[in-house]
Formats: C-alpha cells, sequence, structure tokens
C-alpha cells in the first residue's frame, strides 16, 4: 500500500492535520499567527543550513524553528512590540535563508518544494519522520490540554492553580517547532501557517466549546487535505496551496454559516 505515492501524501497530509488541528486552536486563542509564520519562515534558513553541512533537512529545519521559536517566546515575554519584531524576524530568517542557498554552488535543490511543499514526493522515511513527529505533538497537546488552556485564558487564573504560564508557553513553542519541521515537506514554509490558523478559525464557527473546535479542526484540516489532494490530482494544481484553498473555502462556508444562522435567530428571537 505504502508503494503508492498518493497513499503516502495521503497519510502524510492527514497526521499533520491530527497535529495542527488543536494546536492551531491555541495559535488562534492566544492570537500567535504572526509567531507561527516567522517560525515557518525561519525553515528555510534551516534548509539551508542542513544543505551547506551535509545534515539531514528535517534536522536542520527543527533546529533553526526551536531557535527561532524560543527567540521570539523570549522577546515576547520581555514585553516586546511583537508585529514590528515578528515582521523582522520572519522576513529577515527567509531572506536569508534564500541568500545563504544561493551561495552553495555544489548544491542543487528545487526550493519551490520547501517554500510551497511538495506532498507527492513524500518518501517511505518522510512519512514515517511526519508521522512520528505529528504523533508527538499531538500527544503533548492532549497531555497538557487542561493547563494550556487554563494559561490561555488566564495567567493570574493559572498561577492561582499552581500552573506555570511560561512552561505552558514553552510547551506550545516546542509543538510549533516541531510541527513546522514534520509540515515543511507538506504545504511548505509559506503555506504552514495558513494550516495552523484556517481550519481551527473555520472551526471556531462550529463548535460550542475548546474541545469541539480541537475536534472540528482536525476534521477540517482532514477534509482540505483530501480535497486538496483531488483537486491536485484531477485539475493538475500545485498540492501544498490546493489543500489551503480547500480550507478557506471550508473557512468561507462556515463563516457565511454562522452568519446565517446568527441573523435568523435574531430574526426569529425578536418575532417571538
Amino acid at each position: 500500500m505504502l508503494d503508492d505515492f498518493l497513499t503516502r501524501a495521503l497519510l502524510a497530509g492527514l497526521a499533520v492535520a491530527f497535529a495542527t488541528g488543536p494546536l492551531g486552536c491555541f495559535v488562534v486563542w492566544r492570537r500567535m499567527a504572526y509567531f507561527g509564520d516567522a517560525t515557518a519562515h525561519a525553515a528555510i534558513l534551516g534548509v539551508a543550513l542542513a544543505l551547506g553541512f551535509q545534515i539531514s533537512i528535517f534536522l536542520g529545519t527543527m533546529v533553526i524553528a526551536l531557535m527561532m521559536a524560543m527567540i521570539v517566546s523570549v522577546l515576547a515575554g520581555r514585553g516586546w512590540a511583537m508585529d514590528t519584531t515578528l515582521g523582522v524576524l520572519a522576513h529577515s530568517a527567509l531572506a536569508f535563508g534564500l541568500v545563504a542557498v544561493s551561495f552553495l554552488p555544489a548544491v542543487r535543490v528545487d526550493l519551490s518544494a520547501y517554500l510551497f511543499g511538495d506532498i507527492l514526493a513524500v518518501s517511505r522515511f518522510d512519512l514515517a519522520v511526519i508521522l512520528s513527529g505529528a504523533g508527538l505533538v499531538l500527544a503533548l497537546i492532549l497531555w497538557r490540554w487542561s493547563a494550556l488552556l487554563t494559561a490561555t485564558l488566564s495567567e493570574d487564573l493559572a498561577h492561582a492553580s499552581g500552573i506555570d504560564p511560561g512552561r505552558e508557553r514553552l510547551v506550545l513553542t516546542l509543538a510549533l517547532a516541531v510541527v513546522v519541521a514534520v509540515a515543511l515537506k507538506i504545504v511548505g514554509a509559506l503555506l504552514i501557517a495558513a494550516l495552523l490558523i484556517i481550519p481551527a478559525a473555520a472551526a471556531r464557527n462550529l463548535a460550542r466549546s475548546p474541545e469541539e473546535m480541537g475536534i472540528a479542526a482536525v476534521v477540517i484540516g482532514c477534509l482540505s487535505v483530501w480535497g486538496g489532494l483531488q483537486l491536485s490530482l484531477v485539475h493538475d494544481t500545485p498540492s501544498g496551496p490546493s489543500i489551503v484553498v480547500v480550507a478557506a473555502l471550508v473557512f468561507l462556508v462556515s463563516t457565511l454559516g454562522a452568519v446565517l444562522v446568527a441573523r435568523l435567530r435574531q430574526r426569529f428571537g425578536a418575532s417571538g
């Protein structure tokens, strides 16, 4: 079964969707969209360093993504203006990575695969790495779900409950770095943040509780992967962007549906 490249692509995409679903909820709740974007952009610098030192791409992107996430986390704790700081860090890391690759004349690499993803080229080894990384993130989020949720709602409440908000922020930082490293092959550095944010944002229109939102985000992510691969197969579109397009369409439908339901309730409530 794993000899079929479409099967490997689907399994890899579903694994990433299971990890990005609940993690993306915390990214949305904590308004960390730029945080995820900066970490994802830094992955290209990790690719350049991995190629230069001839080490695993996964290891290189993991190290750089983790360093970027730690830097951003430290700066956030010191009260920096994060919108400007994240903008500078994100685009600087991406530019340094692209320039660094140009200094490797002996290396011939298609950077578009790392920028926009190449899920159809996932190998057995890639699939094993993606499954392991996504499983680790999912287990970590489920283990710390209650503590993460408390720290997200209120740091004062977290302190009163004996929970260290800084530790929970570190958990999210580690999880985000791992997701960036494993998702780079799927949707690429420029679209990782979209896969984190869009399914969670769409799920927020459908859920009534944090747990429901996490489950809905996973379902929407899985549907986006399946729909994007179908779109890519039938119409020969880029697979990574196709996945994000399907997720965006689901978000649009869920948003319009939520607005329609709210207006109907308001109308019938007023008439009643």
